[in-house]
């Protein structure tokens, strides 16, 4: 098997889908699920913030994730945004090739 991972990435609510398009777009992943909207607590400048945010679930190859992650951070609006990629240890053979085909 290749390596594929899935990475997650948070945007502010009203960004998800204009992320996810150029992720697609520039074939950076096979897939994007957005989920609308997440509650997300988390330290920030020595506060806890409290936001509503949408989470990008993107399918891509190992072999993407680093172009992926420097396409991202140029096009998001935070400063740091979180973009952490998940190894896939296994699945149905016929979307890991999808993947690849849609990669291409």
């Amino acid at each position: 098997m290749k390596g594929y991972c899935l990475v997650f990435i948070t945007t502010p609510v009203d960004k998800g889908e204009e992320i996810a398009n150029y992720i697609v777009e520039k074939k950076l992943g096979a897939c994007v699920n957005v989920v609308k909207e997440v509650k997300s607590l988390y330290w920030w400048n020595g506060n806890i913030e409290n936001d509503r945010e949408s989470l990008l679930i993107v399918k891509t190859s190992l072999e993407k994730f680093p172009k992926l992650a420097e396409e991202v951070k140029k096009i998001h609006p935070y400063t740091v945004p979180e973009i952490i990629a998940l190894p896939v240890i296994g699945g149905n053979g016929d979307y890991l090739n999808w993947i690849d085909e849609s990669l291409r």
